[in-house]
């Protein structure tokens, strides 16, 4: 008798063993990968304020130069006024000068009559004929000492012309100086303008190269940080679900469906039809391809039964902030409540070991026909079954 027992008792360790399905070797995220996820995040933490430092020097240099370029352009402005200033008053010398000559060789021709005149008079030829055949106003002037022959009155007359002469040629070419002057001042300015704004689009290209940088780095960090905190979030919910199944599996007197004792969800849904037929299509996917259920995950490979919930639906559409990853009892409080005869293809069913939200444990997916899709546990994996082979069901069923 005690031989048949062994043999029976070796007979049921064999046949759990080679039954019991495949699981992955980590059940769930460990501290240790949420430390490393941390000390990762925490590194491009660094990096991008490193980055945003240079950034915000970069901007100073930047303004700095915006600054003198534009003082640049002011005095390129006035320089520019300072120069059509000057161009006019060289306009005016040059009429001016040009009116003293005219005077000069009008007085040239009366200094002739009045030469002529005089030798008819009796003067002597030779004396006046420099005057008459002198080569314009200047050459005229040259030949002052000859006035002395003429009288007093004329040498007054042509000194006055001579001085008229100086000043206007004088004041020709101060103007065309100051015109040169300001030519330069302009090219001068114009060329430290162009500095200014070489240096400037330099210095821009270097902001939006750091600002790319930056934004890159930000990115990281936000996917950094969306890994730490999903691994933490994994690892919470797989806890609490965790321990709802185990108590659960010891609670004994489950009802087949508990009581409704006034269950209130959300007052409207998110999703259509066609949604909810996707999101049914990939469960069903994911039970056919018999994978299996490992804690705190929601695929690729392994789901759990919230993780196989939340997958499905963001496979059909719906993510974050309209869909999240959550645990079975809280999803029971983010869906709309409808009764179980009105259950249609994709409403989510939950299961609970008392009776309350708190102490709900498991979520489905309704298949139709009484049937569901289902990450069950360890042991069954994923499944094709009735909604009343988990012991527990709530009295509404939740659409999305």
């Amino acid at each position: 008798m005690k031989n048949y027992r062994a043999i029976s008792l070796a007979l049921i360790v064999i046949l759990t063993l080679s039954t019991a399905p495949a699981v992955a070797k980590t059940p769930k995220p460990t501290l240790a990968q949420i430390e490393a996820a941390k000390k990762a995040e925490a590194a491009k933490k660094k990096a991008a304020d490193e980055q945003a430092a240079k950034l915000a020097k970069a901007n100073q240099s930047l303004r700095t130069l915006t600054a003198k370029a534009n003082a640049a352009t002011a005095l390129y402005v006035k320089a520019q006024k300072e120069l059509a200033i000057a161009e006019a008053a060289a306009r005016a010398a040059a009429q001016y000068a040009a009116e003293t000559a005219a005077a000069v060789q009008e007085a040239h021709k009366v200094i002739g009559k009045l030469a002529a005149n005089a030798y008819i008079l009796g003067g002597n030829m030779s004396d006046i004929e420099p005057l008459l055949s002198a080569n314009g106003p200047q050459d005229l002037m040259d030949q002052l000492s000859t006035l002395s022959t003429l009288g007093s009155k004329n040498t007054i007359a042509l000194e006055r012309f001579k001085a008229a002469e100086v000043i206007a040629r004088a004041a020709k070419k101060a103007a065309d100086e100051a015109k040169i002057a300001q030519q330069k001042a302009t090219e001068k300015v114009a060329a430290a303008k162009k500095v200014a704004d070489d240096a400037k689009a330099d210095q821009a290209k270097e902001v939006a190269k750091l600002q790319k940088i930056q934004d890159q780095l930000m990115k990281e960090l936000m996917s950094a940080r969306k890994i730490r905190t999903t691994l933490e979030q994994q690892r919470q919910l797989a806890l609490l679900e965790e321990a709802q199944a185990n108590q659960a599996e010891q609670t004994v007197g489950q009802s087949k469906i508990w009581p409704d004792i006034g269950f209130k969800g959300r007052s409207t849904i998110r999703t259509s039809e066609a949604q909810r037929l996707k999101a049914v299509e990939f469960a069903k996917k994911q039970v056919l391809a018999r994978k299996p259920y490992v804690w705190g995950t929601q695929g690729p490979n392994t789901f759990d039964c919230s993780g196989l919930v939340y997958a499905a639906y963001k496979y059909a559409g719906l993510d974050w902030p309209n869909w999240d990853r959550l645990n079975s009892a809280l999803y029971s409080g983010y869906t709309k409540h409808v009764s179980l005869n009105a259950l249609v293809p994709g409403d989510l069913l939950f299961y609970s070991y008392k009776g309350t939200i708190s102490t709900i444990h498991h979520i489905t997916i309704y298949a139709g026909d009484g049937m569901m899709w289902e990450a069950n546990s360890k042991n069954a994996g994923l499944l094709y079954s009735s909604i009343y082979s988990v012991k527990g069901l709530m009295p509404f069923g939740g659409r999305v």
